[in-house]
């Protein structure tokens, strides 16, 4: 089976599974610009070698996943075939080459009525969405740690050294840590219509956490940071939001859209701002 050359450019933040231990949910963009979803990745067990972050180019073999309609959705055929690239696609010259592979070779969308309705299709669920009049909000989450029998069923599942054949758990391995904060951008699309999609980013989680190291514990310190970086910083540049469906909600949600990453390049030129 040939690999597939893709670039990651979206990558969630850890979810627990009885399966896979933890489940990050990868999406990336193929040289032409289409979508393809890299799906289940527990990417906190690949081996060093083999773990990729955003902006670099991967090879792997990928398949269809049968069970999912969704059209980008693949799965690894084998974790252990993936070949990641030494060089990483840069901010030169303010993003030329991220703008080329995302807004020039890819299809941006900008009313989200539009893209349900194609998602309802099957025709998409994976987008890059431009935003109007944009909001970064925050709250708690409905629970600060995990549900306590899915982590029981999971830990029991960390015990077993067969797992992943002939695959070992790092003797130094934790489990990601729960959130305790629901981050979400609040945004208009070209037509006007106002919706709250929630940030699944696992950049926003890690800053989150490094933030409240940093400040000896103190959430507010720590939810100030993302604030200032999501809600001040990336909304002073040209910002586009990374798009996907969840499995569960994609057929049956109203809204099955959820933000699985930020795309804020700088404005090129006062014409941009104007826009």
């Amino acid at each position: 089976m040939e690999s597939e050359h893709v670039l990651i450019v979206a990558k969630t933040y850890p979810t627990l599974s009885e399966s896979y231990i933890e489940l990050v949910c990868t999406a990336g963009l193929r040289a032409d610009g289409s979508w393809v979803r890299i799906y289940p990745v527990p990417f906190r067990l690949l081996d060093g070698e083999r773990k990729f972050s955003k902006w670099h180019w991967v090879d792997l073999p990928l398949r269809r996943r049968d069970k999912d309609s969704r059209p980008e959705s693949y799965s690894p055929v084998d974790r252990n075939q993936i070949d990641v690239s030494a060089e990483k696609v840069g901010t030169s010259d303010d993003w030329r080459e991220r703008r080329r592979l995302v807004l020039d070779q890819g299809r941006g969308w900008t009313g989200l009525t539009d893209l349900i309705t194609a998602g309802k299709r099957d025709e998409v669920s994976l987008a890059t969405f431009k935003p109007k009049n944009v909001r970064f909000e925050y709250s708690r989450a409905e629970s600060r740690e995990w549900d306590e029998n899915k982590l029981a069923r999971v830990k029991a599942q960390l015990e077993q050294s067969d797992l992943f054949e002939e695959d070992l758990i790092p003797e130094n391995f934790r489990l990601a840590r729960k959130l305790p904060y629901d981050f979400s951008y609040r945004f208009e699309d070209d037509s006007g219509r106002e919706s709250k999609l929630k940030i699944l980013d696992w950049e926003i989680g890690m800053l989150y956490w490094n933030s409240l190291n940093a400040a000896g514990r103190d959430e507010a310190i720590a939810l100030e940071k993302v604030r200032q970086k999501y809600g001040e910083e990336f909304l002073d540049r040209d910002l586009y939001l990374f798009l996907g469906t969840t499995y569960e909600w994609h057929k049956r949600g109203p809204n099955p859209w959820v933000i699985i990453g930020v795309f804020p390049p700088p404005f090129r030129n006062q014409m941009d701002l104007a826009l």
